[in-house]
């Protein structure tokens, strides 16, 4: 896997100007790849009316190992550690024939297409996710999926044993998910997802806009059956993230969902302000802190986060 894919994006600028772009292109002629990332942290909430907690340590490892037979099939296995309880495992391994130069199959255990924030901590632009994923994103997943993409869209079907069951191998109700991209500029990127599993439905829209050293997203998704049964939920963000120098960024990002039950009564309402500085170390390794703000139904949790992340 290549170098920039495994940075977090205000990483992978910055280190543009630091010849990450020629590492990439050498990565290329090697049909063998191999990276991944070292991710700990310190993390400490404070609830109000409740506990505090503190916690430091490891949080993930993850190696991930590509191999291109260079007969338009390629395979991708990722490993994982994340902690005692949950040991050594797999988290996706995949193959991928491209049919055409423009329309690819991948077949195997994969990561959904849908949401903005990534699962990894190498996609995100601050420490935590919004927490709302587990209601309005695909998860891995085990099954078949068709990419097509053209010069300013790009179209995917997937179906799938279970929309968020990277486990699970019962492929009599399979479920779908669709994907829409569209890049009207090299700017702009705007794509929306539906999804169908049984009486699970999701739809997951965000667009953002890129250029020097400012990002813009913003996400808005509903989803019903999705936390538990007869649950009407939706949620949304929006985020700026500025590289102020080549070392240092800055990201602020508010996050709102609520879920109803079937009577319309209120099961979970959240709301939450994120300030996240980062400071680009080396090629290897970046620092980011965060400071984060939740109101979940009525009681305020603030949070106080400082990460590693190591890159290779």
């Amino acid at each position: 896997m290549k170098l920039l894919t495994k940075l977090t994006p205000l990483a992978a600028i910055l280190l543009l100007s630091f010849g990450a772009t020629s590492v990439q292109a050498e990565e290329k002629k090697d049909p063998l790849s191999i990276s991944g990332f070292i991710d700990m942290s310190y993390y400490a909430t404070d609830t109000d009316g409740g506990e505090s907690t503190h916690d430091a340590g490891l949080d993930q490892v993850e190696i991930n190992v590509g191999y291109d037979f260079g007969n338009k099939l390629t395979a991708n296995v990722d490993i994982e550690y994340q902690n005692a309880d949950e040991g050594v495992d797999l988290e996706q391994a995949f193959i991928t024939y491209a049919l055409t130069d423009n329309f690819s199959v991948k077949a195997g255990r994969f990561l959904s297409y849908s949401g903005w924030e990534t699962e990894e901590p190498t996609g995100l632009f601050q420490y935590s996710g919004t927490g709302y994923a587990k209601y309005f994103y695909g998860y891995y997943q085990q099954g078949v999926s068709g990419l097509y993409s053209g010069d300013k869209f790009a179209v995917a079907v997937s179906v799938v044993n279970d929309l968020a069951g990277p486990d699970s191998t019962d492929s009599e109700h399979p479920g779908i998910e669709t994907m829409l991209a569209l890049m009207p500029t090299d700017e702009i990127t705007i794509k929306g997802f539906y999804s169908k599993d049984g009486d699970v439905e999701l739809i997951n829209t965000w667009a953002s806009y890129s250029k020097d050293a400012l990002t813009l997203a913003v996400e808005y998704n509903t989803a019903e059956d999705s936390a538990f049964e007869g649950s009407d939920a939706s949620g949304y963000l929006v985020m700026a993230n500025y590289t102020i120098t080549e070392k240092f960024g800055l990201t602020l990002r508010y996050n709102d969902w609520e879920i109803e039950d079937e009577s319309g009564a209120m099961f979970e309402d959240a709301t939450g302000i994120t300030i996240s500085p980062s400071y680009v170390v080396n090629d290897n390794l970046l620092m980011v802190f965060e400071y984060r703000m939740d109101e979940v139904n009525d009681v305020d949790v603030n949070s106080f986060a400082v990460e590693a992340l190591i890159t290779f």
